[in-house]
């Protein structure tokens, strides 16, 4: 199954589909608010579970790697029940989740709660763009998957600015019991407003259950394009996930001697940065095609230039320096979304969720082993705790050796792609 088999092609934009379309990016929003929360509240949940900062490490341990093993399941779920369905329950077990960081204070049952927040958090974004080939002409779904994946940037900053202002205002029961009423709402709005197709037709729910779960597995493991798609994200999220999510407050507090204002700022920036080049990285996308895993390449080879030139300095950058630094980070990140238009133009559509979840693990799984890799080598630089300019440096030696071979898998994958469709035109 390796045609890009699907309904009747779309050849306009309808008002209809813009609604289907802001009403699922709704869920994917508030999957990214449930997703960065706890990263705000890390202060708090120390004193709220009295944990030190090792257990609460944890909590991010868990949220990647629970997101990162959910991807095939829930895009296989995804093919087989429809997106509608799916970001309903989603939104509901993330609610659920939220409900029991609320409401517990107890460390391993607050674990579980992060656990299903994972897992709800896992349906969002497949689904998304599982809708996008149904209700949106081919041509323009690499723009409206950049523009998803940028308007999902919302919860970062709804996690970052009023729900951490109602934490400190009102105290984490009512802030995570918010965050889990909200999710309900979000899941009655998926109900009521998305539809799988224009005609939302049951027949493709039919079809899709023809197919065994074990043959929908071994077509997307044995399709080269999703490996592709793995491994563009890989490339392309590493980089920036690594500094976004573990390593780069502690360079700039520790290694740099930023205030953590200063620190926080350089987020708030990136993020703005990164909403808006998305939309050029869509048509960017679109326009190269299959050589679109060259841009991604690039980009992110440009951003550990500009790494090379940051850390080239014996004494620690200033501020400046690394808002230019982590500012390229984040322009360029959207490219680890490349692989996803890949998946969609080449994979047919009864296991195009399946596929795009094992192309959005790339990035994650990458994340998890340069991160823990990088954490080695700065203990073993600084053995004394003392995290100086220097060990930061050296560290970010590991993830550029992670990422490079990553570029080389992606490579390899990219030739045989390409030597396929050759041999498929030359046969036609």
């Amino acid at each position: 199954m390796t045609s890009a088999t699907s309904s009747p092609a779309v050849e306009r934009i309808s008002t209809r589909a813009i609604v289907v379309w802001l009403a699922a990016t709704g869920a994917y929003v508030m999957a990214i608010l449930g997703r960065t929360s706890m990263g705000v509240a890390g202060v708090q949940a120390m004193d709220h579970f009295h944990i030190d900062a090792s257990r609460l490490a944890v909590f991010t341990s868990v949220q990647v790697g629970v997101y990162a093993l959910a991807q095939i399941p829930m895009g296989m779920a995804i093919d087989l029940f429809q997106p509608r369905r799916m970001l309903v329950a989603g939104a509901i077990i993330m609610a659920a989740g939220q409900l029991i960081l609320g409401l517990t204070s107890s460390y391993p049952v607050a674990i579980l709660g992060r656990v299903l927040v994972g897992t709800g958090d896992a349906s969002a974004f497949l689904s998304v763009m599982r809708l996008l080939p149904a209700w949106f002409p081919l041509r323009k779904t690499p723009l409206f998957s950049q523009l998803t994946a940028s308007l999902g940037q919302i919860g970062q900053f709804l996690s970052a600015v009023p729900f951490l202002a109602y934490l400190e205002h009102s105290g984490w029961r009512h802030a995570f019991v918010a965050i889990g009423a909200l999710g309900v709402l979000v899941a009655a709005a998926c109900a009521v407003v998305v539809r799988d197709s224009p005609d939302d037709s049951p027949r493709h729910a039919h079809a899709s259950t023809a197919t065994s779960l074990r043959q929908r597995l071994r077509t997307v493991v044995r399709e080269p394009v999703c490996w592709e798609g793995f491994f563009t994200h890989y490339v392309g999220l590493m980089p920036n996930l690594v500094f976004a999510l573990l390593w780069g407050l502690p360079m700039m507090t520790l290694g740099q001697g930023l205030t953590t204002a200063q620190a926080g700022s350089i987020f708030v920036i990136g993020t703005v940065i990164n909403v808006a080049v998305s939309p050029l990285h869509g048509i960017l996308s679109s326009r190269f095609g299959s050589r679109r895993y060259r841009l991604t390449i690039a980009m992110n080879l440009a951003y550990f230039v500009g790494l090379g030139w940051f850390f080239s300095s014996a004494e620690p950058r200033g501020y400046g320096a690394i808002l230019v630094a982590a500012g390229v980070g984040f322009a360029v990140v959207p490219s680890s979304n490349f692989g996803f238009d890949s998946v969609r133009e080449s994979l047919d559509h009864r296991v195009l969720a399946a596929g795009t979840g094992l192309a959005n693990m790339g990035g994650f799984v990458a994340t998890m082993i340069a991160g823990q890799l990088m954490g080695v080598v700065l203990d073993s630089q600084c053995s004394d705790g003392s995290y100086t300019w220097s060990c930061f440096g050296a560290a970010w030696w590991s993830v550029f050796a992670v990422w490079l071979a990553g570029v080389v898998a992606l490579v390899i994958i990219a030739r045989r792609q390409r030597r396929t469709r050759l041999h498929v035109q030359f046969a036609d």
